[in-house]
């Protein structure tokens, strides 16, 4: 039960930083229902890009290997991004697959996944569309395309809107 202390650990980790950064954090990642092998939150979008302003909604499967296996993340909000599958939200991320390491946390894990989208990688894609269109050159086009999914599907998170509605 290695899994055990080490998710518990990093909850609470998780849960000083949320209280620390408020409404707008970076990352909020919570065990769905107390369940510490199944994970729920959000990723802010990074500024300058596209994404900037949209909360994408993740979910995460902790193995019971973990930290000796990576995590399965997928976001559940659509994005347009060639290293995100369109239909699953399968990320294409080197460290959930050959490049993990027990010193990844759920967190920087998270972290990780903040920068690919603000440096996609077109030569290894998931959504073809969008890798094709950056293989292209045509970064307009892709920027357009990627503002548009995070307007329609990544709208800030509720805790954001009931807090501004105060």
């Amino acid at each position: 039960m290695m899994a055990g202390g080490r998710l518990l650990k990093e909850h609470r980790e998780m849960q000083k930083d949320a209280r620390v950064a408020g409404v707008d954090a970076e990352i909020v990642l919570a065990p769905e229902d107390g369940n510490l092998s199944h994970w729920v939150g959000h990723v802010r979008g990074p500024v300058e890009t596209p994404y900037e302003n949209g909360y994408f909604k993740i979910d995460v499967v902790v193995p019971s290997s973990y930290p000796l296996s990576p995590p399965n993340v997928r976001l559940i909000s659509k994005v347009f991004h060639p290293n995100v599958h369109p239909k699953t939200g399968e990320v294409c991320l080197d460290i959930l697959k050959t490049a993990w390491s027990p010193a990844w946390t759920l967190a920087s894990t998270a972290r990780a996944l903040i920068v690919l989208l603000g440096h996609p990688e077109p030569d290894s894609p998931l959504n073809c569309d969008a890798g094709n269109l950056l293989r292209a050159g045509d970064g307009r086009a892709f920027r357009s395309l990627a503002r548009m999914y995070t307007k329609l599907c990544a709208g800030p998170p509720p805790e954001v809107v009931a807090s501004r509605q105060r």
